[in-house]
């Protein structure tokens, strides 16, 4: 049995699905899954081949039933205007009760088995009223999330400020830890407001490139190094880290900046 990578939901979870028979599918192609959750509409991305299944991390799994149809088209477009009114009779009840937390979204799983609440909150919320009053309403299962500020940025999260649609809604399986190291290392500019993205938390994209930075800051040598250059001897007081060159001190006090290669020795400390 052939099996796949498909993408599905609002969070855009990636699972490993088989395929019935001898139907075959390529990236792209839209389909009707069986998943834990229930009936949902997904994306085939790729094959399970054994490279592709090393990057992912216990993923759901399940059944492609069949391809997407024109009448399931409808009646997504469906589900996404119940999904509005949902949204709103959910906030309503929310003030309703006083509850302290942000309704993010509302996602109405394409069987009908469930519709997922998603909220941001600061303290543990008594949601129990909640629940029961909504299951009433909507006749089917309600499940509660809560979600922190990355996955609000993920489900309601649009353009960057680099012009193109935000890394956690688009190519990101899972977002890393990002810490001030990565932005100091690679001289981000550490203004908050520039090195944050939507989410109010550090860009994921700091932590693209930090391993390479680090792999080359390894070959020069450390600042405040005592070193010996064609110039004469001189103290390593920065670095340009991708340029491969070090900013030295000279004994006459003058600075220089110097391709790694002019290094001809580093002192032992």
């Amino acid at each position: 049995m052939a099996r796949y990578i498909v993408r599905f939901g609002k969070m855009r979870h990636l699972g490993v699905f088989g395929a019935s028979g001898s139907e075959r599918y390529r990236r792209g192609d839209e389909v009707i899954l069986r998943t834990e959750r229930g009936l949902e509409a997904g994306v085939v991305l790729c094959e399970a081949t054994p490279h592709a299944l090393r990057q992912l991390k216990n993923p759901p799994r399940g059944r492609i039933q069949r391809p997407l149809t024109d009448s399931d088209r409808l009646e997504i477009a469906r589900i996404h205007q119940l999904e509005r009114r949902e949204f709103e009779v959910c906030q309503r009840e929310v003030e309703k009760l006083g509850l302290s937390m942000k309704l993010v979204d509302v996602e109405h799983i394409f069987g009908g088995e469930r519709i997922l609440v998603y909220y941001v909150a600061q303290q543990r919320v008594d949601f129990r009223q909640l629940v029961k009053i909504l299951a009433g309403e909507f006749q089917t299962r309600i499940e509660m999330r809560q979600i922190g500020a990355r996955d609000e940025a993920k489900l309601l999260a649009d353009y960057g400020d680099c012009g193109k649609p935000v890394c956690c809604n688009t190519h990101l399986v899972y977002m890393p830890p990002v810490s001030m190291k990565m932005a100091k290392l690679q001289k981000a500019t550490l203004d908050p407001a520039k090195i944050s993205g939507r989410c109010g938390r550090l860009k994921c994209c700091l932590r693209y490139e930090f391993e390479t930075y680090e792999q080359l800051q390894q070959k020069l040598p450390r600042i405040g190094a005592e070193v010996i250059t064609n110039q004469g001897r001189a103290r390593v007081v920065a670095h340009e880290i991708l340029a491969q060159q070090v900013l030295v001190e000279l004994e006459d006090h003058r600075r220089v900046l110097l391709d790694a290669g002019e290094i001809l020795t580093v002192l032992p400390s």
